[in-house]
């Protein structure tokens, strides 16, 4: 199962009023194990950025002024991103911005490149209802150090969202520690075994203790149904 973790740095707060992307992190994983291949791009947005966005991310015009346009670097996230499950933190604010980019260069939009967008937002609400679900409190919440996360960053926080994302499903698909979760240590490998070649004894039971199992079911069963049936099944 290959999965992409993506998060975005954007101008603003709406796609629909020219607010664009200014960096794009991707983190993938495959059968629950972080595989190193990723994706991080900044992006000059063609436009200014607002200052509190500024203030959100750090990422200053003059710093972005120089950096590929997304039409740049589309067609590599595209095959990227190609048959993997998407999962992303308050998926519709993303995808929202990515859709409305994909559309100015030309291109379907971004549900039509991926296999399934999932909203970790949402299943973080299931888990946790009535409880702050940013982030920043799933990292506090369930133990994974966010320490270096002063700033808002696009491939810093997909980072993070892998490993919140594994957290919140521990227990699914195996019992087997990953080795994203424990470290480079072993893992134990569970084969088939051939039980056929194996004899198992039968232990003979004495009188005795058949007269006194039937004494203990006559004390139990009052009306003598289930030792009828017992005896039935004996014979």
């Amino acid at each position: 199962m290959r999965q992409i973790f993506l998060d975005t740095e954007t101008t603003g707060l709406s796609p629909d009023s020219g607010d664009r992307i200014v960096e794009i992190g991707c983190v993938e994983m495959v059968n629950r194990r972080l595989t190193g291949n990723n994706r991080h791009f900044y992006l000059n947005p063609e436009r200014k950025n607002n200052e509190e966005a500024v203030r959100v991310h750090g990422l200053t015009d003059e710093f972005l002024a120089d950096k590929p346009l997304f039409s740049a670097v589309a067609d590599d996230l595209i095959a990227y991103w190609a048959g993997a499950e998407i999962i992303i933190h308050n998926a519709a604010f993303d995808v929202g911005f990515l859709d409305a980019e994909l559309k100015r260069i030309g291109k379907p939009l971004f549900h039509a490149h991926v296999a399934s967008v999932t909203d970790s937002l949402l299943m973080a609400r299931d888990m946790f209802p009535g409880k702050s679900n940013s982030l920043d409190a799933l990292c506090k919440r369930l133990e994974v150090d966010n320490s270096s996360r002063t700033l808002h960053g696009a491939l810093l926080d997909a980072e993070l969202l892998a490993e919140v994302y594994i957290r919140m499903t521990r227990g699914q698909g195996s019992l087997v520690i990953d080795a994203s979760e424990g470290g480079d240590g072993p893992t134990l490998e569970l084969g088939s075994q051939d039980l056929s070649s194996f004899a198992l004894p039968l232990v003979a039971v004495a009188d005795a203790e058949l007269a006194a199992h039937a004494e203990v079911m006559k004390s139990i069963d009052k009306t003598g149904e289930v030792l009828a049936l017992w005896e039935k099944a004996m014979a």
